[in-house]
């Protein structure tokens, strides 16, 4: 079965930065296109960056020149360095593939605030 292990979210002050971790398991992780979302109360998730197999990168227009998106396919992790962080960041982020999972991890929790 597939599962997802978010980590590495936290408190931080706006224009700071936080590196998130999502370890994957259950799945051929070396062949998957990988996805990082987000979702804040209220709203449905949204998809904020991408990353293919072979480490082609793709950014929603909310995060881009701010987040990077990586992968290790030798430890089955895909990473999210995010800079310059601002409250509207503030929310759960997920990480999943595609085909995307019906399962989710837990997510990690990022509040931006002063």
């Amino acid at each position: 079965q597939v599962r997802f292990v978010e980590s590495g979210g936290g408190l931080v002050q706006p224009g700071g930065s936080l590196r998130l971790s999502c370890v994957a398991s259950g799945t051929t992780f070396t062949l998957d296109i990988m996805d990082w979302y987000r979702r804040t109360p209220g709203r449905q998730r949204e998809l904020i960056a991408t990353i293919s197999r072979d480490g082609v990168t793709h950014y929603e227009e909310p995060v881009k020149g701010r987040f990077i998106i990586s992968r290790d396919n030798a430890k089955n992790t895909v990473y999210l360095q995010m800079n310059s962080l601002q409250p509207e960041d503030t929310a759960a982020y997920y990480c999943n593939r595609r085909p995307r999972s019906l399962v989710w991890g837990q997510g990690t929790q990022v509040t931006v605030s002063s």
